[in-house]
């Protein structure tokens, strides 16, 4: 399968988040690093909407897949 190429920015956006490159670096900052045992959707920093989305891009593969992984990765940095 085929992922169109997106920025990290535009899952930002989609999450209806601010995306310029500082607010993504605040956001990282205000909510990492996340507990080892909590699924990315499931962190207190999402509203419903946005939790089913990132549950979705993963469970279908999305084109979205890679940039949640990306995320999820960022949040669990120390």
């Amino acid at each position: 399968m085929e992922h169109p190429d997106h920025a990290f920015s535009e899952l930002f956006e989609q999450l209806g988040l601010a995306s310029d490159a500082a607010a993504i670096k605040r956001f990282i900052d205000n909510n990492a690093p996340l507990p080892d045992d909590m699924e990315l959707a499931d962190a207190p920093c999402w509203n419903e909407g946005q939790a089913d989305f990132l549950r979705e891009a993963k469970e279908d593969d999305a084109d979205w897949a890679e940039l949640v992984d990306q995320l999820d990765a960022s949040l669990r940095k120390q």
